[in-house]
Formats: structure tokens, sequence, C-alpha cells
């Protein structure tokens, strides 16, 4: 079937125009308009960018400067409504189609797209591919083709799609138009395998690197974790989060938990049924929900800009989730947090998990990715560096916005803590896990360690100046460090390595980190919080009380026209009209995020608020 010509000389108006008019932004981010003028003088490509660095805006923005219609593959029907609200907001024709249209909606979005009369079209993979929906595409000019989310095209990816598959046939069906690939986080193998699988090999990889250096990193030691929560969240002062839980029973214990403590928490996994997900996810689009507690199901479907928080409550299997996740904090720029509790059993778990693997080449490579995780959660030096590093990406210096740096942890000789560690899990014949063996080190006394008359151990209590908390940090160090390892097949007990030798002996050194008591995380208040951030980004709002009014009237305005408040205006605009305080429309219009359209509609309100 003949496909039919598309122009790809750009529209009137210059890219940079269109940047300041349509999206309200002064300047490009690093290689956007690179790639920009690439796709719009008709050449495919392969982005690699981070969450929040401004991917969409990549086939945006071209799509508005070619003819025809651009058509957009994204994975979840919440994804493109946000899309598609925040596009029409801006004045840019733009739709969807997918299975949450009525009949009657989903025939006028095709009579929109057949007129030519969108600029963008919004479809999911499955509907995409549907042999009457191609021979539609067929008859219709097409702009560029757009793959979003693309690391689910390759099964080494950590977010694997079977239905994604299949969009490697669009270049053999659609010669000549531009194709392009979008993705935040893929290794070099998932990478390769993507550019493959869609026919990419000769077009250009644009890597705008991986750094987030508003995303602040944070590891601390599982200690009573539902309690830690708690006290962080608490912290955060009514601000949206994303909690993520390995399993579904964790989920809702977690959200029951955090809402019978008087925070706004939901529960969302794929087990609940499409409309309670939906409306959990409507309700954090609108902030009626401050905090999500969810598996990684509530994932990229996650186009909210102002989440300021991410607390993993599980560790993750891989460096690529863990990053993919956190990347949903501070999509806006601003300072926000990712927060992950880590304890021993969660790397047991998640070995046990990957082991249940049908393909040995699948479990082995997830097993190296899972210690590279490990690796991470146990670094003693800038994490940033360590997670950039994963991605081959190098840090020049440290970032100083991570635990380890902004209080690094002290190294001490350990030499006799180990060996008596060493010792006591060899004494216990390598036959039990962590905890009993503190109990022994510490000695307790239980009907376990009587049982097994671990009691009349020569070493029993020899331990008892240690806490239990500090025995588990000792035991995770010199796992990682190769003394030690768990045996899965054997309830994960502690067995010694050859490694081990030279330190029962005496002959190795063994330097560790010393356990830090985690001291109750201080209390703030929502305008500290604020204020922190504003003066990061944008100077320091000397009127704190127009902001909030600003807020007010940003979310008063998202409730009567049923959006998210970011669709009208993100936390970052209206921290900017309060510093900036314009008095006319043209003032307005400097103001970040504001373009024509949102000029014509919002100015004579916002204006008002501003010269109350």
């Amino acid at each position: 079937m003949s496909v039919l010509p598309i122009t790809t000389a750009p529209k009137p108006g210059s890219i940079a125009a269109s940047l300041r008019d349509v999206f309200g932004y002064s300047e490009f981010r690093l290689h956007q308009q690179e790639i920009i003028e690439h796709i719009v003088g008709g050449g495919d490509a392969f982005v690699l960018m981070p969450t929040g660095g401004g991917k969409s805006l990549c086939y945006q923005l071209p799509a508005l400067h070619m003819a025809g219609t651009a058509i957009i593959v994204s994975p979840l029907i919440s994804l493109m409504k946000d899309q598609v609200d925040a596009l029409c907001a801006n004045g840019v024709s733009a739709a969807c189609l997918n299975s949450s249209l009525s009949p009657e909606d989903a025939a006028t979005v095709l009579a929109d797209m057949r007129a030519g009369s969108l600029d963008l079209l919004y479809v999911a993979p499955e509907r995409l591919m549907m042999a009457s929906f191609l021979r539609q595409l067929h008859k219709v000019p097409i702009s560029l083709f757009a793959i979003d989310e693309a690391h689910c095209v390759s099964q080494w990816g950590h977010d694997f799609r079977p239905e994604y598959v299949r969009l490697g046939e669009l270049r053999e069906a659609f010669p000549g138009i531009p194709l392009i690939a979008l993705t935040a986080t893929a290794d070099d193998q998932t990478r390769e395998d993507v550019r493959l699988r869609l026919h990419l090999t000769h077009a250009p990889v644009f890597i705008a690197g991986f750094d987030r250096p508003n995303i602040s990193y944070t590891v601390q030691d599982k200690q009573q974790a539902p309690q830690q929560l708690e006290r962080f969240v608490r912290t955060q002062a009514g601000e949206s989060g994303i909690v993520y839980c390995l399993s579904r029973k964790r989920v809702s214990e977690v959200a029951a938990r955090l809402s019978s403590a008087g925070i706004k928490a939901a529960a969302y996994h794929a087990g609940f049924p499409q409309a309670e997900r939906v409306r959990v996810q409507d309700a954090f689009q609108r902030d009626e929900v401050h905090v999500v507690v969810a598996t990684v199901a509530f994932g990229m479907g996650i186009d909210k800009p102002d989440v300021r928080f991410v607390v993993h409550y599980d560790m993750p299997k891989n460096i690529e989730g863990y990053y993919q996740e956190t990347g949903r904090a501070g999509r806006d720029g601003l300072p926000a947090v990712a927060l992950l509790l880590y304890g021993l059993q969660d790397a047991v778990t998640a070995r046990m998990l990957i082991e249940r693997g049908n393909n040995p080449e699948q479990v082995r490579i997830e097993l190296h990715k899972l210690q590279a995780m490990i690796g991470l959660a146990e670094a003693t030096s800038c994490r940033r560096r360590v997670l950039l590093g994963y991605f081959g990406e190098e840090l020049v210096e440290d970032c100083g916005n991570c635990d380890v740096c902004l209080d690094p942890p002290e190294l001490y000789d350990a030499s006799i803590e180990a060996q008596k560690a060493l010792s006591a899990v060899y004494r216990v014949e390598q036959r039990f896990g962590a905890g009993h063996v503190v109990d022994v080190l510490r000695g307790a006394d239980n009907e376990k360690v009587r049982r097994w008359v671990h009691n009349e151990l020569a070493l029993f209590g020899i331990g008892a100046d240690l806490s239990r908390d500090e025995w588990m940090s000792i035991f995770r160090q010199l796992i990682h460090h190769g003394y030690l390892r768990q045996d899965i097949a054997e309830y994960s007990a502690l067995k010694l390595t050859p490694a081990a030798s030279g330190v029962l002996k005496g002959d190795v050194q063994v330097r560790l980190t010393r356990f830090k008591k985690r001291a109750p995380a201080p209390k703030a208040s929502p305008k500290s919080l604020r204020r922190g951030r504003t003066a990061a980004f944008v100077g320091a709002v000397e009127d704190e009380g127009l902001y909030e009014r600003l807020r007010d009237l940003r979310n008063q305005i998202a409730a009567e026209q049923r959006v998210p408040a970011y669709v009208v205006f993100a936390d970052r605009s209206l921290m900017d009209m309060a510093a900036r305080r314009p008095e006319t429309p043209d003032e307005f219009l400097e103001c970040h995020g504001v373009g024509k359209a949102k000029l014509k509609r919002y100015a004579d309100a916002f204006l008002g608020e501003i010269g109350a």
C-alpha cells in the first residue's frame, strides 16, 4: 500500500518562537534544539533523556512545524490524557485514541485525524498496530512517529512489554516518515536492542545525560520502617509523593497505616479494578490525595511535575527501575527527595524472586543488576557518582546533594567485629541467617537459641556491647565486601567465602562504615519547605503570601476546569510570577510557562490577584 507523501519543510515561524509563544519557555534544554531541528529536517532519532529533561518537547514541537499528524505511541491511557490536557491548555490541537473513549468520541477523533486538524494523536501500541487502524493511517499525511518509553521494546529492558515488539514494523510500513524512539533509562545492552528492533541502527543517538541534580538521594537502614516512613512523610508537610512497595499486600498495609495517621494516602496496584486505579490517579493528579502507595504498576503514567518525594519502602531489583521511579520526583526542576529504606532482607527477597525465573541468561543478567543495586544502596562514596557511573556517565566531583556527601560516613577499623561475626557464622555451622547469628553474638535468651544449644557456645554474648542494628549493619557490609554470602536455597543462611580466611587469621584489616543511629526527622512547615525550593531556583519570594494566593487561585481554576493544577500553571510558574510581580500582559508573558494561549486565558485573573 502506498503512503501519502509528506512535506518536511517547517511551517511558518521558528521553533524558538514556538517554544516561547506556545510553551512559554525562554530557552531550550540540553540537546533539545539539536534533536528538534534534526527531526523537522526529516531524520530518525534515538533519544535518551532523563525524566523531567524535556523528552516530550522533542516530538511535540516538531509536530507543530511539520505537515501532517504526529502519531505518538504511549503505554498508558492516563499518561495520554495528561499530555493531551497540557497540550490543549497551550493551544495545541491534540487528542488521544484509546479504550476510555466512547464510540462517539472515538469517531470524532478519527474524523479530526482524517480532516488533518490534529497536530498530535496519542495511541497505545495495540491500537496502532491493528490492521484496520494502519489502513486509516495510510490514507492521511503523517508527520512523524514517536515511540515513548522505548525501553519497553527490549526484552532486556526493566519494563519489557510484548505489545511493543511489533512497532518495528512501522519502518517498513511507512518508509520515509521520521521515527523517534525516546526513553529516560536504558543501559548499553537495552539501548542497542531497542535500536535493532525499531530499525534505528543508523539513526543518530542523542544522550542528554542521566544527572538530575535537583533530586537528593538518600538511603536509610530499615529500622521500624512504618514509623520511619510516617516521620519522613510528615516532614514533607502535605507535598505530593509516591511510596513504592514490592508486594500488593504491603501496599495496602502501608497505605492504611498512613491514612490512619491522618495523611491523605491511597493504595494503587494492578489488582484493583480499573475504575479504582483511575480514581486514585485522578485524585493524586488533582492533589486530593497527597501520597500514593503503589507497586511499580503506578509507573509510566505519572506526568505530575510537582511530586516532591519518592520513597522506596523496599529495594528495587535494578538500578534502571530505581532511576526511573525516583525520576518521577521533581520533574518541574525544583528540589525533591528520593529516599530508599534498605534492609538485609530486601536483597534476599529480590534475589529469591529473580532466581525463580526460567531463563538462565535472563537470571544471570538480573542477578548482576541486583548486585549493582545493592552496591548503590551500600555506597560509602558519593551516591550520585555510583548511580551515574552505572550508566557510563562520569561525575567530575562529588554532588553535594546526597546523604553521603551531606553527612559523610565514618570509616573505622572493624577487624575485631568482623572476626567475631565470621567466627559466629562458623560456630553455628553456617546454617542460619543473620538475625539468629546476631542473637547468638548478643547473648539473646530465646527459644531458638536454646533449642540449638547455641547459648553454650564459647562466643555466646561476646557482642553484647553492640546493638542489634549495629550488628546487622556489620553483616550487610561483610556481605557487600565479599566475606560472606547468603544461600537462598537454605533460607538465606550465611556462608563464609574464601576471602573470610584472611580476616579470621588476622592477615586482613577490615574497614567498615560506623553505624549511625537515625535521629527522628525534624518537623518542617510547608512554608519553610517552599521557601527553600523557591530560593534555589527563582530567587527569594519576598511576599510569600502572594505565592500562596496564586496557588489558591490556580487550584480553584483547575477544579472548575476539572484538570490537574499543573495543567493551569506549574509551581515554578507561580514562583516566577510572585518574584517578578508582572503588572501588564506583556510582563505576564515573560513569566516561566506562560505562552500566548495561557496569556489569553489566565492573564486577567492572575494579574488581578498580583495587583490586589
